[in-house]
């Protein structure tokens, strides 16, 4: 069974990142609101209590009137009553000709300019521990026989207008509170929007077949249309390096194997056809080299198959009896050279399973070889399929020279047995049973018998 292959985790999420990124500007966005609503509310107050003031201190200064025995200066009580109306508040006022007092408070700090007839100066200033909002209006009267100015100051704390204008604040901040509450699940729901795209066309592409290298004809965004074109390069190039090795792979096998199999024929005749005791020692020295080197190449090409049908896996409706007893018989010829009898059971049962037909051919001949490489002439070979618990299981016992202590783990590449250094190998067989195997989601075992020999037990699941 092929393993997935995951991508290497990058150091960030994205989805994290657009997260933080939208919570993070919400904030921003909170605090600016706070501070803004906070400084146009102080100046819609301060707007507000200077309207007030002024007609306050305009009201004042229309009450003053000459008399015979100096001024008259009426308070109306219309203009206390607009000032108190802002909050509790505390009212100074003054009445000066000149820089002589003439009414109310004593130092009561004077506008930086003089105003002019009946347009208010306001002003700020400290005064008797409190920070006042402060009006000046300048009225002519005739007063000893000539005009004087009469400058009225009109001065007023400002409790009423922080208390509005943290009221406003206040609640500005209650609105920017609950708008970031609301802030998160529209971050994730922002964020699954942005990256949704890019899940399906994973998605899409994850469900595709292993064979499936057509190119990706998904919807996608325009932001994701140069990561599916690049995508679509990516298969194109692996679709056809996958044909090339194909067919490498075919074309080695021929031109390696067809090669070896002349040369083995040339030196079988001129064995036969010689007497000289050093020239046939010679070749069979050189038999020996070149069954092991047509024994390696086949093997060799055997397991780039395995592995390259591994990663290409698409399993058929096969059945493993009647493949099995293909195998046999194409074994048979050898087996009657070295007079060993095969000896099957099983094979006559339907055993329905789903695997490549090509990868478990590999495997079974293997198996089979090995058992009759290992054989004593006029041995006894049995192989046997069973079915139980939802597995195949094909048994292949012979009677040869069996494992050796230590040698459990044979199935690693070019490992072989530590008594069988006499006979040619090359160490891959039992590995590409091994991924055959495992490929198909099955198992093999290789164990001693009891009385003598080995036991190979290929397991499939069925279908």
């Amino acid at each position: 069974m092929r393993r997935p292959i995951t991508a290497r985790p990058a150091g960030f999420s994205l989805r994290r990142r657009l997260v933080w990124q939208f919570a993070t500007l919400s904030v921003l966005l909170v605090v600016v609101l706070f501070f803004a609503v906070r400084l146009a509310a102080e100046r819609a107050s301060r707007a507000s209590q200077d309207a007030v003031l002024g007609a306050a201190v305009i009201a004042i200064g229309d009450g003053i009137r000459p008399v015979e025995e100096g001024l008259s200066v009426d308070l109306p009580y219309a203009a206390f009553s607009m000032l108190g109306a802002m909050g509790s508040e505390r009212i100074f006022y003054s009445l000066a000709i000149g820089p002589r007092l003439v009414s109310g408070y004593e130092n009561l700090p004077q506008p930086p300019v003089a105003p002019g007839d009946l347009s208010p100066v306001f002003y700020d200033a400290p005064y008797h521990d409190s920070q006042l909002r402060l009006a000046a209006v300048t009225r002519r009267v005739l007063l000893d026989d000539s005009l004087q100015e009469v400058t009225v100051v009109l001065g007023q704390t400002r409790n009423g207008q922080a208390a509005i204008a943290r009221e406003t604040a206040r609640s500005a901040a209650w609105v920017g509170i609950g708008f970031l509450l609301l802030a998160v699940p529209m971050a994730l729901w922002a964020a699954r929007a942005v990256i949704g795209p890019v899940d399906l066309l994973a998605g899409a592409v994850t469900r595709r077949g292993p064979r499936d290298l057509r190119p990706v004809r998904h919807p996608a965004p325009r932001e994701l249309v140069p990561l599916v074109a690049a995508l679509n390069g990516f298969i194109s190039r692996l679709h056809s390096t996958l044909q090339l090795t194909e067919t490498f792979i075919f074309e080695a096998a021929h031109r390696i194997r067809t090669p070896l199999s002349l040369v083995r024929v040339e030196a079988e005749i001129a064995l036969s056809e010689t007497d000289e005791e050093e020239t046939r020692a010679r070749l069979r020295r050189m038999l020996r080299a070149i069954n092991e080197s047509s024994r390696s190449a086949s093997q060799i090409l055997d397991h780039a198959t395995v592995l390259y049908r591994s990663e290409q896996f698409e399993p058929a409706s096969l059945d493993l009896g009647q493949l099995t007893a293909c195998v046999l018989r194409a074994v048979d010829p050898i087996a009657e050279m070295r007079e060993i009898e095969i000896v099957s059971s099983g094979l006559d049962l339907p055993c329905p399973i789903q695997g490549d037909e090509r990868m478990l051919e590999v495997a079974i001949r293997n198996i089979l070889d090995n058992a009759l490489k290992y054989s004593h002439d006029e041995g006894r070979i049995t192989v046997t399929l069973r079915q139980s618990d939802g597995r195949a299981a094909l048994l292949v016992e012979d009677e040869g020279r069996g494992l050796a202590p230590g040698d459990d783990r044979l199935s690693g590449r070019f490992r072989r047995g530590s008594n069988v250094g006499d006979v040619v190998g090359s160490g891959l067989g039992l590995t590409i049973v091994e991924e055959a195997a495992t490929a198909h989601g099955g198992s093999f075992i290789l164990q001693s018998r009891a009385e003598k020999g080995a036991c190979a037990i290929f397991y499939l699941p069925l279908a």
